[in-house]
């Protein structure tokens, strides 16, 4: 259980980093950020492996490049849902994705987690 709270302390830390590095996305607070993160966590954990799964021909093609999309994706439906979190563009959402993933990767490798 404190292993899930950990997990999703460094996500919204990645999500709130990420928002105020980057001009093309916004959030209000960390308190949002920790929504985002819990939105994040439940929107990768049903709806992305079904894209994924119907994407496999585009991921092969692309050599899973395919999965900055999805991913970019992911972040716009997370905009949507939490009112106190926003993504301008596509392009903002695919940026805001590999930045949430990069300073996520970080974390865990200083935590050693």
């Amino acid at each position: 259980m404190f292993s899930i709270l950990i997990h999703w302390l460094i996500s919204a830390t990645a999500v709130y980093v990420t928002a105020n590095m980057l001009p093309g996305i916004t959030i209000k607070s960390f308190g949002a950020a920790l929504i985002v993160a819990l939105v994040l966590g439940l929107v990768n954990a049903l709806l992305k492996p079904v894209l994924v799964f119907f994407s496999i021909p585009l991921l092969l093609l692309t050599l899973g490049l395919f999965m900055l999309v999805i991913n970019a994706l992911m972040l716009q439906l997370a905009a949507v849902l939490v009112d106190s979190f926003g993504v301008q563009s596509f392009w903002w959402a695919v940026l805001g994705s590999v930045c949430i993933s990069v300073v996520s990767w970080l974390m865990n490798a200083v935590l050693n987690i």
